[in-house]
């Protein structure tokens, strides 16, 4: 039950090529406006208040970068950016950010090269075939240093998704709920400490 079927496999490939069209199209540059303004800022807040200085990031679904673009006067150290897209990590790419490499790579069999001090899962977790969740989680977090933060970002609800974070090897430091300023959407936040 850890391996992804044929047909999953299939509708992973199906959802990339989408992916990259809508990206084409600009169907995901609401990303860098308003509405999601507040997750972003969230997320910051998180990364400042429980992470140490100038930390290392991993932000699994960065897209073109969004939540690079809203650090760029943050302290930071490191950033990697990973997502699906191929079209996005090329956007992303294109804006020379200082200190950050962007990459193209799926989830379900990602491996992160190195440590770091924050991972972000940016609008991702859900994506992930809930068959192989546990061991996705587990080979993240194995990247994640001792005492480091994860921070999750799920659109509503994300049911079937929150179980997977209550876990020994995690202590929740805060769960929110953050609302786009309209109030037309919602996302829950959750930030954890790995012990």
């Amino acid at each position: 039950m850890n391996k992804l079927s044929f047909m999953d496999q299939f509708h992973i490939w199906r959802r990339k090529i989408r992916w990259n069209r809508q990206y084409k199209k600009g169907r995901w540059d609401y990303l860098k406006n308003d509405i999601e303004a507040p997750r972003y800022a969230k997320i910051i807040e998180s990364i400042k208040q429980h992470s140490i200085k100038e930390p290392s990031v991993l932000d699994l679904g960065s897209g073109e970068g969004v939540l690079r673009m809203r650090l760029e006067n943050e302290g930071i150290g490191y950033f990697l950016g990973v997502d699906f897209s191929k079209v996005s990590i090329e956007t992303a790419t294109n804006h020379h950010f200082k200190n950050a490499d962007f990459k193209v790579a799926d989830l379900h069999y990602y491996k992160p090269p190195q440590e770091f001090d924050v991972i972000v899962f940016n609008e991702a977790f859900y994506y992930i075939n809930d068959t192989v969740r546990a061991k996705v989680l587990n080979r993240i977090l194995g990247t994640l240093k001792k005492d480091g933060i994860l921070i999750t970002s799920i659109f509503k609800e994300g049911s079937g998704c929150w179980k997977y974070f209550d876990i020994p090897e995690l202590k929740q430091l805060e769960f929110s709920k953050v609302a786009s300023k309209k109030g037309t959407a919602y996302w829950k936040l959750g930030v954890y400490k790995k012990t």
